[in-house]
């Protein structure tokens, strides 16, 4: 389903006649920096300053957030352009069916996939823990909410390109997006549904799981199965879903992001069922605990 990026976006079934037409492009120099970028970098710069400021509570310094950033936001839009690319991989052939390098690389274009990013974090955060001899289960409890930010607000970018939407629907808060000049289709709004989501998930770990958590990574094992559950139900609303190269399941493509989300799920709920038979209650396995007793031991000599 293709939609007008120059036409007003509106709710008529909550707002009525109020419409928004957000331009693509912020400013225009060059290629165009796009609102899509300043949204993305927007919920980055609050992901990071969330974690500094709370990176204490896991036994981390802020320094350690902020070398871990640099090699990060490279790497992960790295990851993230080429599981699209990898999942689209027709859109960037030439006509003789040989791989069009120009078009891979033009990320401007568009064409990033959030599970690249995730996958690729996952990477980097492993690789630097273990340089940095720091344990990979407190660091990903603590990435994993600002992952969670950066996703809700990041899924607002998609808003103002008029895109992963659901199919047609009359719920209340539904939202018209135009297809031409004179036609128009009424959709669910699923980056506001992960957007809302993600932040759900946020407030459960900062306000609950983080102050009951008996392991470290029990955070980030909680983020794949609250994510996963959600990005599974809201994956088989949008029309605009990566396909498995093909692959069908009881006569029904099989959409990537469900199948990674499920897997996800499974593998998580294993690992926190496992660690929390291991550290049924109290926290003297957390690494914030161990930080924190070696600080006294040294101020004590």
């Amino acid at each position: 389903m293709n939609v007008r990026s120059d036409m007003p976006v509106s709710f008529p079934g909550l707002f009525g006649d109020w419409s928004v037409n957000p331009s693509r492009v912020a400013v225009h120099f060059g290629n165009g920096i796009y609102w899509y970028g300043i949204i993305i970098c927007a919920g980055l710069i609050l992901a990071v300053l969330f974690c500094a400021w709370r990176s204490k509570d896991y036994g981390l310094t802020s320094d350690n957030v902020y070398d871990m950033i640099i090699w990060q936001i490279p790497l992960c839009i790295l990851g993230s352009r080429i599981y699209y690319v990898l999942f689209y991989l027709d859109l960037y052939r030439n006509p003789d069916g040989s791989l069009n390098w120009g078009k891979m690389i033009a990320i401007w274009d568009g064409g990033l996939a959030i599970y690249g990013t995730i996958i690729m974090s996952y990477i980097v955060l492993r690789t630097f823990c273990k340089k940095k001899n720091i344990p990979f289960g407190a660091f990903a409890d603590l990435g994993v909410m600002g992952l969670l930010i950066g996703q809700a607000v990041g899924r607002w970018g998609n808003f103002v390109n008029r895109e992963a939407f659901g199919g047609e629907t009359t719920v209340p808060w539904r939202m018209r997006l135009w297809t031409s000049a004179s036609e128009y289709v009424e959709v669910h709004p699923t980056f506001f549904y992960e957007s809302l989501w993600n932040i759900i998930g946020f407030l459960l770990i900062f306000f609950l799981i983080s102050r009951i958590r008996t392991f470290d990574g029990e955070n980030a094992c909680f983020y794949f199965i609250w994510y996963g559950v959600g990005r599974t139900w809201i994956e088989g609303m949008r029309t605009d879903s990566l396909y498995l190269f093909g692959l069908t399941l009881f006569g029904q493509p099989v959409r990537v992001s469900q199948a990674l989300s499920m897997i996800l799920v499974a593998a998580a709920s294993a690992v926190l069922v496992v660690n929390k038979r291991r550290h049924p209650a109290g926290k003297d396995a957390l690494y914030v605990t161990a930080a924190a007793v070696q600080t006294e031991g040294q101020h004590g000599q």
